[in-house]
């Protein structure tokens, strides 16, 4: 009988944990930065544009800075990459000190962006790190493992949200009607409550960079089992035409921008669409949590199935279950419409390692140039909710200022993740061909 490869030698075992203690990390940034887009809405008074900005900054970091941080890896060394991940990561937190002093939406923007090149670092170094961590036919099960640790940091992102900022910001206060106050006061007095609001969302973020900075001097003080690899040599230009021959990572990175896209949007606007059947942000906050419950779920199921179902065919059928759900997030009403929208991220939960895995699949060195392409990809995460910010202000900043298709401007701007969701499908379907 054939025994089945390890999942993860034992030797790097502790190696493991610690590369996946930053999966949680960067996930714990992520989700409580989605809600801020309503935040930053109400109290500086944008419309859904301008709220956008914060993944067109946010997400805008991570392709600026992965293809840097995959230059700095090859000449230097995994941990290195990771310490500066961490630095950058720490600094663009605390930033928002005085972010929130100047009250400056654009200094907020220009913090975050700086806090995900560290992510964009971070990023580049695990996931590819993770796949060489044992034998290759169990790489994409061993990432989808790691990964599974994301949701878990995610969750705390939003529970810190939740409980320590969108409960404490005076701008969403309602009357005995449910109406927002703030909207009704004169300058002078939404001026004081900004000032207030903004200290608020500021707080998290600065103890957040101080944690961080804790585990930048543990990682530090740690001897990682790794050392320089191609002794600081870069051959760009021959690796870039080795990857650009490869028909499965070049559709692969646009399979990951888009299904990367759908995400970012699906995170985002569950709070608009919340609010447009009744529901406050704050109280949105548990449908977040839902949605990002299931993800988990998903993940672990996805991690069992992986070992019996190819992971092409897998991505197929998940894509076609997201396509399900977001056509029930459009058309239909009320309640079951949210519902619907909280199922996509079940159905999401196979995606991202899925497509990475299959697009690095036996690139061997190269993965690290392709790595940051596919970390660059996320890109779509800060296109997609812009132009998505784009279809809700088409009727005026409120979500149901306008039909379209005989639905409400929030309902149809998920036309755009499901648009995105067809495009997985399709990579996944001509993957799928090539192995038959």
């Amino acid at each position: 009988m054939t025994q089945k490869p390890a999942l993860v030698p034992k030797n790097l075992v502790l190696p493991f944990i610690l590369i996946t203690s930053l999966f949680a990390l960067w996930g714990f940034a992520n989700d409580i930065t989605n809600p801020m887009v309503a935040a930053f809405k109400r109290v500086l008074e944008l419309n859904n544009t301008q709220a956008s900005w914060v993944q067109l900054a946010f997400y805008g970091g991570y392709f600026t800075m992965a293809l840097p941080a995959a230059f700095f890896i090859k000449k230097y060394s995994y941990k290195t990459g990771v310490l500066l991940g961490l630095g950058l990561y720490a600094f663009g937190a605390c930033l928002f000190y005085p972010a929130a002093a100047w009250e400056s939406y654009g200094f907020f923007l220009a913090a975050l962006y700086i806090l995900t090149f560290g992510l964009a670092f971070l990023e580049t170094t695990a996931n590819p790190y993770i796949l060489s961590m044992g034998p290759e036919a169990t790489a994409t099960q061993r990432l989808n493992l790691a990964q599974a640790f994301n949701p878990m940091g995610a969750l705390a992102g939003l529970f810190v949200a939740k409980t320590f900022i969108l409960n404490s910001l005076q701008s969403n206060n309602t009357d005995e009607n449910g109406k927002i106050i703030f909207d009704s006061l004169d300058e002078a007095a939404k001026a004081v409550i900004r000032t207030n609001d903004l200290m608020v969302i500021r707080d998290p973020y600065v103890m957040l960079g101080l944690v961080v900075i804790g585990i930048f001097v543990v990682i530090a003080m740690m001897k990682m089992p790794e050392s320089k690899e191609g002794a600081g040599k870069i051959d760009f230009k021959n690796t870039m035409k080795r990857l650009l021959a490869n028909r499965n990572f070049v559709e692969g990175t646009f399979a990951q921008m888009f299904y990367v896209g759908a995400q970012i949007m699906v995170w985002t606007y569950i709070y608009q669409y919340a609010e447009a059947i009744g529901i406050t942000t704050y109280n949105a906050v548990n449908y977040a949590y839902a949605s990002l419950g299931v993800f988990l779920v998903g993940r672990w199921i996805c991690t069992f199935l992986l070992r019996i179902l190819a992971p092409t065919k897998l991505l197929a059928a998940f894509a076609v279950l997201a396509m399900a759900f977001t056509l029930g997030a459009i058309f239909l009403e009320g309640m079951t419409g949210l519902y619907s929208l909280v199922g996509i991220s079940f159905a999401m939960s196979l995606m991202f390692p899925t497509i990475y895995g299959i697009a690095l699949d036996g690139l061997g060195e190269d993965s690290k140039f392709a790595a940051a392409f596919l970390v660059m990809a996320i890109v779509g995460g800060a296109i997609m909710p812009t132009l998505q910010g784009m279809i809700l202000d088409l009727g005026g900043t409120g979500y149901t200022d306008t039909l379209i298709l005989g639905v409400s401007e929030v309902n149809f701007s998920f036309f755009l993740p499901l648009s995105c969701f067809l495009m997985v499908f399709l990579f996944a379907v001509r993957v799928k061909k090539l192995e038959n």
